[in-house]
């Protein structure tokens, strides 16, 4: 049978917005690709991301492009160095392997040889926002075991002194989407010790992250927009505690489990994260949390609706998907 593949644009909205250093979102702004073989359906998403230069025409275009090498049977081994990294080759490798899944009968655990956890604990975000904003958002997420914070530079001591107030019994991790300065690395590290965060994530630009190499680690350092595959990976093993795997950044699980592997025998401590995004595109990334320290996969949290099937969530806690709705 000639399988198909196509890709489509999905706009989903955000429960009242969400706010990182560089911008405001209001919708999570998604694309699928399916595969398409006899009765059987394999879809994966993405999410564009203008950091790196994506956008949804682009990332469908990039993967339609590969219709005609689908059709002839191209395989996820083949994909890796067909397409580069990104959103894109990201989509069309989680539909190979959803497809190859519902075709077998098997799980995409098993076809991957891991074995992800009956459920797992996923971080909670709060947006960036003024310390009292924070504040109060804190409060009504007091109750969640693990927050993410995401700051954005100058007052970010307020903040984070401000989420922990008001958040106790939570462990707190912090993001700042590259927002610090070198002058604001050293007091922003000392407010994360003292509230007791326990990772922070990408403080300086990716290009200018290498004296991190050199300045004490008051908490420790994961890197984010610094890593995307697993070469050049261990060069990043003097600056950085952590790595933060995003099958977006990857450009799909098939990557993403080779990086996570690579951080084990590295030291590194692996997170596992995703975009803001459903639960077709958060899914599989949840299916290395085996491998992970920290994982941040609440993108369906923060969604005014989200798909169905999606993942189950009981408050933080994410258990394994249908396999209607991937894998």
């Amino acid at each position: 049978m000639t399988r198909t593949l196509s890709a489509t644009s999905e706009s989903w909205p955000i429960a009242g917005g969400f706010t990182i250093s560089r911008g405001t979102k209001t919708t999570a702004e998604v694309v699928v690709a399916t595969v398409t073989e006899g009765g059987n359906k394999g879809r994966g998403e993405c999410v564009p991301y203008a950091r790196y230069d994506e956008t949804v025409e682009g990332v469908i275009a990039d993967i339609e492009k590969f219709a005609g090498a689908v059709a002839d049977g191209l395989t996820r081994a083949d994909l890796q160095t067909a397409m580069p990294a990104g959103a894109a080759r990201n989509a069309l490798d989680c539909a190979l392997l959803d497809l190859e899944a519902k075709m077998s009968g098997k799980s995409a655990a098993d076809i991957l040889g891991i074995s992800p956890p009956a459920e797992a604990v996923t971080a909670y975000t709060i947006s960036l926002g003024t310390p009292d904003k924070m504040a109060s958002d804190a409060r009504a997420a007091a109750h969640r075991p693990l927050i993410k914070v995401k700051l954005g530079g100058a007052g970010d001591v307020d903040r984070i002194r401000a989420v922990r107030a008001n958040a106790l019994g939570a462990r707190l991790i912090v993001d700042a989407n590259e927002a610090w300065t070198d002058e604001l690395f050293a007091p922003n590290m000392e407010a994360c010790k003292a509230a007791g965060v326990e990772l922070v994530e990408q403080p300086l630009p990716a290009g200018n992250d290498a004296m991190l190499a050199s300045l004490a680690h008051a908490v420790p350092v994961c890197a984010d927009e610094s890593v995307h595959i697993s070469d050049g990976l261990a060069d990043l093993a003097d600056r950085y505690d952590a790595i933060n795997i995003k099958l977006d950044k990857a450009g799909g699980i098939t990557e993403a489990l080779k990086m996570a592997k690579l951080a084990g025998d590295l030291g590194l401590t692996v997170m596992v994260g995703s975009m803001l995004a459903t639960s077709l595109a958060v899914a599989p990334a949840y299916l290395l949390s085996g491998y992970a320290a920290f994982l941040d996969i609440d993108g369906p949290l923060l969604l005014a609706k989200d798909r169905e099937p999606g993942l189950s969530f009981d408050g933080s806690t994410v258990k394994m998907p249908e396999p209607a709705l991937w894998g």
